[in-house]
C-alpha cells in the first residue's frame, strides 16, 4: 500500500507529467527510423507493451556501461516500459572517434546513447554529475561530486517521476566493477531506492510538486552465475519478430557509440546470459524453491510477485479501491480490447486492429479524466495516471502503426528548389528570433481504410506565434494526402536551443548547472516548434505527432534532414580555444574570430572585444558583412597584452547586431548515423602567461593522432611546428624536422603511423627526437614491438591530478634545459596525472619520473628516455594533452623540454 501523505501534499505536479508527455513526441528526425520500429513489426511490439503495466529502470556509471541486451529483452521482447540513466555524459573519457573532448564529448556522447537507446526501446535520463576521468576509489568520487547528496538527489528525482516497479544498478557496488564510477552508480541506486519513498528526503522535490515513490524491488548486476543470482536472463533468445536475438539487436544500438571504440562490436547467435542479485524489496518474495533460502530464491523474471496486468492496477489500490468503482471494470474492458487487436492484427491487413485500439484510446483519454476526480491518496492516483498516460501514448502509437497514419513537419522550401518526382529541398538550417517563416505539416493516409484529418495544430514555446494560411484537410481516402501550412513568428528573445546544462570550467568543476530546471534530467531540451494532428476514423478519435524539421541536400547522400533548431542571428567564437603567451615577452600576438551569420538573407554586424586591464586590440573592431546563411568570416586582430606573472586573462569577442551583443559560438555536433545537436560555448579565449623558455631554432614535426590542440599551444609560444598527417610520413623528408612528436593514440587509429614505425626509428637513430604519447590499445601497440628496446604498455595510469610527482633522475639533461623542472612545475595540474604507463622495460630506457595514486605502488613507467643509435627516443604517458590546453605552467615547461631533448645546450 502507498504511503500516505499530508493533505497539502494531495496534487499531481505537473513537471512530472511533462517529463512524461516529452517522450511522445518522436526522438529524432535525421537518422533513419529502424526497422523494427516500423510497420507490423513495430505494431506487434507496441502490442506487446499495452498488455504490460511493467516499469523498470537501470542505472549506470557512463554511456556504453547499460546492459543493452536485458534492456531490449525487458522493452521489446516482454513490453515493459524501461528507463536507463547514467549519471554521467562521459564528458571526461577519451574520443577514440574524432577530436571533441570535455563537454562537447559529452553531447556526443548523448547523441550515441539516445542513438542506442533507440535500439533497446527505452528512454533515458542522466543527473548533473560529470565523469571528470577515471577513478580508482569510490571515496575519491563522492568527493570529487560533493558527496552523496546530488547524484541522490538526481536519481531520487527520476525514480519520482517515472515510477519504476523495480530498480536496477548495473554494476555491484563492489571492487569488482572496476572504475570507481562505475562502483558508486551501485552505491548511490541502492540509496535512492529507498529515498525516494521518504517524503522526508529532499523535500524541495515534494514543495516542487513531485511526490513520494516506492519501487518494489532493487537489484545488482554484475553478478556471476556461481553467487546464486536471482534472476538469470539469456539475453541471446531469438525474436522471430526482430529477426536477430535481443542481446545481437542491442550490441548493434551499442556500435553507434564509436567515440568509445565500440563500431565493430557484433555477436553471434546462441545463448548470453546476463545474472541479477536481488537487493532489497518492499513486496513479499515468493517462497523459496528445492530448499533455497529467501535470499538466494529463483525467480522467472524482475517482476516476479508484482501483477503487471491491466486490471492489476486498480489491485494495487488495495482497500481504496472501492474509492473508484468505475475503475476495474474499465481496466478490463482495456485488456479486452487489446486482446482483441491483437486477434484482427494480420500481416495482410493490420488496419483491422485498428477499431479496438482507437476506443482503447478513446476509453484511456476518458478513464484518465475520471481518476483525476477521484478522492484518492495523491500517491496512488499519481501511479494510475503515470500507467494511464503511458497506455495513452501507446494507444496512440499503436493505432497509427495499424492504420497506416504518419504526420510529417517541415520547413518550406524556397519556390526555387529543385521538383520532380526525387525532389531535393534545401531550406535554411536554423530559425532566428524575430525571423517569420513558413512549414507545412503534411498529413499521410497510408492504409487501405478511409478517415478524415480534422485538426492540425503546433505546439510551440510561450511566445511563438503561428496562423494558418492555407488549409487543405478533407476526408482521405487510401494514399491520399491532408495538410496544413502555418506561418511561423520566433519572439525576440527565444532561446538559442542548446544543452541546459553546462560548466563554467569543466577543468574544475565536477558538477553541470542546470540552466531551465524544467528539463532537469532530460537527455536534451525538447525541439521548439512540434505539431499533433486529431484525425477521425469511424472507431474515434486519433492523434499522431511530429517534430517540425529542416531539410538539406548533402552532395553524397542526397535528401537529409534534422530537427528545427532556434539559433543566434551570430555566432562568434575563437579559431583556437585557448592562447599561450611568454610572460618574459610584452610581444603583440595575432587572433582570429571566426563569425557566422544565421540569417537568411544580407546583414551587417560589428565585432570587438571585452579585455583585460591594460591590454589593447588592433583594429579595435572590425566590421561583418555576409549575404546568406551559413557565411562565415574570419577576422584577423593583433592583441598587446600587460602581463603581471603566470596568471590567466580571459578575452572575449562580442558581436553587435541591431542593439544586440552577442557573445557565443556552437560546434554542430552530428554523424551521419546520430540526430544533430549544437554545443555552445561563450566567445572567451583562456589565454596563459606562462614563464617558459624556448630553445634556439627548434623545428617539430607533429603528427596528429585522434587529435589533440599540442601542436597549435607550442606554435603560439614561437616553437616552428608543422602538423603532419599520418600520410604525410611517407612522403615527407622527415630530416628537416629535430624533432618528430606523435600525437595521442596515433597508433590506435591510424595504419599510417604503424606502417611508418620503422621510418620513425630510422628517423631517431641518425640523431632526431621522437616523443610518442600514449595509445588505449595496449595489446595491438604491444603485439607491434613499436618501441626501439622492449617495453610493455600497461593500463596502469595515476588519476589523482595532485599526487606527488618525483623526480627520479635529477641530473637528467631533460628536466634541466631549457627549463630546470622542480616539484612545483607540477602543480596546477588538471584531472590527472597520466594514463597508460608503461609496466615494464628494457635497461636501455630510464625512468624520469615516478608519481603513484594514493596508498598504491610507486609507479615510474611514465615518462621514458632512451638513446638509440644518434638520437632520442621518448615514451609517456603523461597527460599533456589535458594539461597544455588548460595552461598548467609546469607541464608546459616539461613538455617544451621534451621536444629539446636533442638540444643539449
Amino acid at each position: 500500500m502507498p504511503s500516505r501523505l499530508p493533505s497539502t501534499l494531495r496534487v499531481i505536479p505537473a513537471l512530472c507529467l511533462f517529463l512524461i508527455l516529452v517522450s511522445w513526441f518522436p526522438a529524432g528526425a535525421e537518422k533513419p527510423v529502424l526497422a523494427q520500429d516500423q510497420g507490423y513489426v513495430a505494431l506487434l511490439q507496441e502490442l506487446q507493451r499495452l498488455r504490460t503495466t511493467a516499469r523498470l529502470m537501470q542505472v549506470t556509471a557512463h554511456p556504453d556501461d547499460e546492459d543493452g541486451g536485458m534492456l531490449t529483452l525487458e522493452s521489446r521482447g516482454r513490453g515493459a516500459s524501461a528507463l536507463l540513466c547514467s549519471l554521467t555524459r562521459g564528458e571526461g573519457g577519451q574520443n577514440k572517434s574524432g577530436d571533441a573532448f570535455s563537454d562537447e564529448l559529452g553531447v556526443l556522447r548523448t547523441l550515441e546513447l539516445l542513438a542506442a537507446t533507440d535500439y533497446y526501446g527505452i528512454d533515458l535520463r542522466f543527473t548533473r554529475v560529470a565523469d571528470f576521468g577515471f577513478s580508482k576509489t569510490p571515496e575519491e568520487t563522492f568527493e570529487k561530486w560533493g558527496g552523496h547528496d546530488v547524484v541522490v538527489a538526481d536519481l531520487v528525482r527520476i525514480i519520482r517521476t517515472f515510477h519504476p516497479d523495480v530498480l536496477t544498478s548495473r554494476f555491484s557496488g563492489t571492487p569488482r566493477d572496476g572504475h570507481a564510477h562505475h562502483q558508486d552508480s551501485a552505491i548511490v541506486t541502492r540509496e535512492a531506492f529507498r529515498a525516494a519513498g521518504d517524503p522526508n528526503r529532499y523535500p524541495e522535490q515534494i514543495k516542487e510538486g513531485l511526490l513520494p515513490w516506492q519501487a518494489k524491488k532493487l537489484y545488482a548486476g554484475n553478478s556471476r552465475q556461481d553467487e546464486n543470482p536471482n534472476v538469470v536472463l539469456d539475453i541471446g533468445t531469438y525474436s522471430p519478430i526482430l529477426g536477430k536475438s535481443y542481446t545481437q539487436l542491442a550490441v548493434e544500438g551499442l556500435a553507434h557509440q564509436t567515440s568509445q571504440g565500440t563500431g565493430g562490436f557484433r555477436v553471434p547467435p546462441g545463448h548470453r546470459f546476463t545474472y541479477y542479485k536481488r537487493i532489497d524489496a518492499t513486496i513479499p518474495i515468493a517462497k523459496p524453491r528445492n530448499g533455497e533460502d529467501e535470499a538466494n530464491a529463483q525467480e522467472g523474471s524482475f517482476f516476479d510477485g508484482i501483477d503487471t496486468t491491466l486490471p492489476g492496477l486498480a489491485s494495487r489500490l488495495g482497500a481504496d479501491e472501492s474509492k473508484v468503482p468505475f475503475l476495474r471494470p474499465a481496466l478490463q474492458e482495456l485488456a479486452k480490447l487489446v486482446d482483441e487487436a491483437v486477434e484482427h492484427a494480420a500481416p495482410a491487413k493490420p488496419s483491422d486492429a485498428g477499431a479496438p485500439l482507437i476506443e482503447g484510446l478513446k476509453l484511456t483519454r476518458g478513464l484518465i479524466a475520471q481518476v483525476n476526480q477521484a478522492q484518492l491518496d495523491p500517491v496512488e492516483k499519481l501511479e494510475l495516471i503515470t500507467n494511464l498516460r503511458t497506455k495513452e501514448s501507446q494507444f496512440e502509437r499503436a493505432a497509427n502503426l495499424a492504420l497506416g497514419v504518419l504526420l510529417d513537419v517541415s520547413v518550406d522550401p524556397p519556390e526555387s528548389s529543385q521538383g520532380g518526382f526525387f525532389r531535393l529541398e534545401q531550406t535554411f538550417q536554423t530559425a532566428v528570433p524575430g525571423q517569420t517563416f513558413t512549414l507545412t505539416a503534411r498529413f499521410y493516409n497510408r492504409g487501405p481504410d478511409d478517415m478524415e484529418p480534422e485538426a492540425i495544430a503546433l505546439d510551440m514555446p510561450e511566445g511563438f506565434k503561428s496562423e494558418v494560411i492555407k488549409r487543405d484537410l478533407r476526408p482521405l481516402h487510401s494514399g491520399d494526402m491532408g495538410s496544413v501550412q502555418f506561418r511561423v513568428t520566433v519572439p525576440d528573445n527565444a532561446e538559442s536551443t542548446k544543452p541546459y546544462w553546462g560548466r563554467k570550467n569543466p577543468y574544475k568543476e565536477t558538477i553541470n548547472t542546470i540552466n531551465n530546471p524544467a528539463y532537469s534530467t532530460l537527455p536534451l531540451p525538447p525541439w521548439p516548434i512540434r505539431a499533433h494532428a486529431v484525425y477521425k476514423v469511424v472507431e474515434g478519435e486519433g492523434t499522431v505527432r511530429a517534430v517540425a524539421v529542416a531539410k538539406y541536400v548533402d552532395p553524397v547522400l542526397g535528401q537529409q534532414q534534422h530537427e528545427l533548431a532556434i539559433a543566434p542571428a551570430f555566432t562568434v567564437q575563437f579559431v583556437n580555444p585557448s592562447q599561450l603567451v611568454r610572460t618574459e615577452s610584452s610581444k603583440s600576438f595575432p587572433i582570429s574570430v571566426r563569425v557566422r551569420s544565421q540569417l537568411t538573407g544580407p546583414a551587417e554586424a560589428t565585432v570587438h572585444f571585452a579585455l583585460p586591464p591594460g591590454w589593447t586590440a588592433d583594429p579595435a573592431s572590425r566590421p561583418v558583412h555576409v549575404a546568406h546563411e551559413g557565411d562565415t568570416v574570419e577576422l584577423q586582430f593583433t592583441i598587446t597584452p600587460k602581463l603581471d606573472g603566470e596568471t590567466h586573462y580571459d578575452l572575449k569577442a562580442i558581436a553587435d547586431y541591431q542593439g544586440k551583443q552577442l557573445q557565443e559560438g556552437f560546434e554542430v555536433v552530428s554523424r551521419a548515423d546520430l540526430d544533430t545537436f549544437y554545443y555552445y560555448h561563450p566567445a572567451t579565449l583562456d589565454i596563459s602567461a606562462v614563464n617558459v623558455a624556448l630553445p634556439a631554432k627548434l623545428r617539430v614535426g607533429y603528427v596528429m593522432g585522434a587529435g589533440d590542440e599540442i601542436a597549435a599551444a607550442m606554435k603560439q609560444l614561437g616553437i616552428d611546428v608543422t602538423v603532419l598527417s599520418p600520410g604525410d610520413l611517407a612522403r615527407t623528408d622527415l630530416s628537416q624536422f629535430q624533432t618528430i612528436v606523435m600525437g595521442i593514440r596515433a597508433y590506435d587509429v591510424s595504419n599510417d603511423v604503424r606502417a611508418a614505425n620503422k621510418l620513425l626509428l630510422d628517423f631517431v637513430s641518425r640523431g632526431g627526437t621522437l616523443v610518442v604519447q600514449y595509445n588505449s590499445n595496449i595489446g595491438a601497440f604491444n603485439a607491434g614491438h613499436y618501441t626501439p628496446y622492449p617495453a610493455t604498455a600497461s593500463t596502469q595510469r595515476v588519476t589523482v591530478e595532485e599526487a606527488p610527482v618525483e623526480v627520479v633522475d635529477p641530473q637528467s639533461s631533460i628536466l634541466r634545459f631549457p627549463n630546470k623542472i622542480t616539484g612545483r612545475d607540477f602543480d596546477g595540474w588538471v584531472q590527472e596525472r597520466g594514463l597508460y604507463f608503461m609496466s615494464t622495460w628494457d635497461d636501455h630506457f630510464h625512468p624520469l619520473l615516478e608519481s603513484h595514486d594514493p596508498g598504491e605502488e610507486p609507479l615510474k613507467g611514465g615518462l621514458l628516455v632512451a638513446q638509440y643509435g644518434k638520437g632520442t627516443y621518448i615514451y609517456t604517458g603523461y597527460a599533456f594533452f589535458r594539461q597544455i590546453p588548460a595552461g598548467a605552467p609546469g607541464a608546459i615547461r616539461l613538455f617544451v623540454n621534451l621536444l629539446s631533448a636533442g638540444q643539449r645546450s
